[in-house]
């Protein structure tokens, strides 16, 4: 694929060619800087990034804390326990305070689960216990599980 662009750079004219056949569009495009929307981009970029360096040195902050909780889901209930753990990993992971929160299956048996999380402090874990889809999850946990263990854990080295 080629892209020509016209002498504004507003056109974009993209040529594209397969099997001896040669087709060609043009799309025009407004361009416009709105300082509101640059700004919240560039937090969203360094909070990424401020993320992505504290894991990257493998040295976490002193208070933090790793949890690292099992769950095995009863029969036939596997697919609506992974349902029910996939819909908390969004909102979990926008709190303040998560550093980690990760979702694995076994691979035998797949009836087990495992949540890897990582938390700032042991307060930032106990403000999640109390947030809406955790109560939710909280609500409906035994009607799904058939075991659970959890365990805290804090880095050495």
């Amino acid at each position: 694929m080629l892209a020509a662009l016209s002498p504004k750079n507003e056109t974009i004219r993209l040529y594209r060619s397969w099997a001896g056949v040669q087709e060609c569009c043009t799309h025009t495009w407004k361009l416009e800087y709105n300082p509101a929307t640059m700004a919240k981009r560039k937090a969203k970029k360094r909070t990424a990034r401020r993320k992505a360096s504290a894991n990257a040195t493998g040295k976490l902050p002193k208070d933090a804390v790793t949890l690292v909780v099992i769950l095995r889901a009863k029969p036939g209930q596997e697919s609506l326990l992974e349902a029910e753990l996939r819909a908390l990993i969004p909102p979990t992971r926008r709190e303040e305070g998560c550093l980690t929160y990760d979702l694995h299956r076994a691979v035998e048996p797949p009836d087990g689960f495992l949540l890897h999380e990582v938390w700032a402090t042991r307060e930032h874990h106990r403000q999640h216990m109390k947030t809406p889809h955790f109560l939710r999850w909280d609500a409906r946990k035994d009607a799904l599980l058939a075991g659970r263990d959890a365990t805290f854990w804090s880095q050495l080295a």
